[in-house]
């Protein structure tokens, strides 16, 4: 027999399926869940504030993807010359932390003009991990999604 049982999130309750045996069960008083809210870091421990452009790409057999993030004229490159290099592109959330260093700088005349960062997924298990982490930083960064239409 199927039931739903609930899992916390931080976007609430969501069901989850699983095979269970039917039981009746007392459940104590839970404390309040709270999310701490989703970060970008460049450095270990330095939160990026600039909110940036991402464009997701997933394969036809959903099993593999790329997130490309571009920061337009981030706070990083002021903060970098005291705080260290640049070492990866960290993204922190309450469920741990997903990192790359695929981190390429562009430079205009000279001077540091906008960070790229890819992120690659290479099972649906890290699709659905990075989406889940997305959901959290849009929400804390009042960003939206706008699907293209495939192309042929």
């Amino acid at each position: 027999m199927q039931t739903a049982t609930q899992t916390r999130s931080c976007t609430g309750l969501r069901p989850a399926f699983g095979v269970v045996a039917p039981r009746v069960q007392r459940m104590a008083a839970q404390p309040h869940h709270i999310c701490d809210a989703a970060k970008i870091q460049f450095i270990r421990g330095v939160d990026e504030p600039t909110v940036p452009d991402v464009t997701l790409k997933r394969a036809r057999s959903g099993t593999s993807g790329q997130a490309l993030f571009v920061f337009d004229n981030p706070s990083i490159f002021q903060a970098s010359s005291e705080l260290g290099d640049i070492t990866g592109l960290f993204m922190i959330d309450d469920e741990g932390t997903l990192s790359t260093t695929d981190v390429k700088a562009k430079f205009i005349n000279g001077k540091p003009q906008a960070i790229e960062a890819k992120y690659a997924m290479r099972s649906q298990f890290e699709w659905d991990r990075f989406i889940r982490f997305m959901d959290r930083y849009a929400e804390s960064n009042g960003m939206g999604f706008e699907k293209t239409s495939p192309q042929k």
